[in-house]
């Protein structure tokens, strides 16, 4: 099984949440949610998620779990302008062991992800180092590590 079917097999009984970020609260975070909202798994592109107008800063532990799978394609296939390894990494680093997304997601599904950045580093090195996202990476790793 590939890493992407894996993915898919771990966290596709993860609810579609109603609303993926707090859609209340302000403009952006409406249009965030509705953004998230017209997409699924299969259908989330690089042009959603781009940095600098990027929902995933705004979403749920819940919403980010249902789209793991749609971010883990996104990380293998995205090269060059499409690049999201950096993207990814910055969702999973964020506050350590105390990160709600760390926090949301089962042991098997932490393990996944420790899979899925080693073998990032294994495959993807040279593009990683280049767009100087080594540290973060390792960082990364050590965080999701049981």
């Amino acid at each position: 099984m590939n890493l992407l079917d894996e993915a898919i097999e771990l966290f596709g009984s993860t609810a579609r949440p109603e609303h993926f970020t707090n859609f209340t609260h302000c403009c952006e975070c409406a249009e965030h949610d509705e953004t998230l909202r017209k997409h699924t798994i299969e259908t989330l592109s690089y042009d959603c998620v781009r940095p600098g107008w990027d929902p995933l800063c705004f979403i749920s532990p819940e919403g980010f779990q249902y789209y793991f799978p749609a971010l883990v394609r996104l990380a293998l296939e995205g090269t060059g302008d499409s690049y999201f390894i950096d993207q990814l990494i910055f969702h999973l680093e964020l506050d350590g062991k105390r990160n709600t997304r760390y926090l949301k997601f089962t042991p098997e599904q932490r393990s996944y992800v420790v899979k899925l950045l080693n073998y990032l580093v294994e495959t993807r090195a040279d593009e990683v180092e280049e767009n100087l996202d080594s540290d973060a990476l390792l960082r990364t790793i050590e965080i999701w590590r049981e």
